[in-house]
């Protein structure tokens, strides 16, 4: 992938990020790694600046190196999502399409959960 690509990818990841933070729904963890990743690809200076946050740094930190996270943050990704899903039954969309999110939903949970713990 190109330098660029992975700069674009890093950004919008971040926008992500930075929207999910004030969604309660919307999980901003995975999108804050996945722009620590795109920006270690092509961006090391957004990297470095988010290796080096006060707040953000020992999460993306151990997500780099052991590929942990915090149990706090696993919870509160679950709760999302557990949410998220609820949302999605109770919306109009038809039964396959809540079963294939929901379905979705909870094999990221599974993965998160086989995630070490910081």
């Amino acid at each position: 992938m190109l330098p660029l690509a992975w700069k674009l990818l890093a950004l919008v990841a971040l926008g992500l990020a930075a929207l999910a933070s004030i969604l309660p729904v919307l999980p901003s963890v995975p999108f804050l790694l996945l722009a620590a990743v795109a920006a270690g690809r092509g961006w090391p200076w957004l990297e470095r600046k988010l290796a080096g946050h006060p707040q953000l740094g020992p999460l993306v930190t151990d997500w780099r190196e052991r590929g942990a996270l915090p149990r706090t943050v696993k919870l509160a990704a679950a709760g999302s999502l557990v949410v998220s899903g609820a949302i999605v039954w109770l919306s109009p969309a038809h039964p396959w399409v809540a079963i294939a999110v929901d379905g979705g939903l909870a094999c990221f949970g599974a993965w998160l959960w086989t995630r070490p713990s910081s």
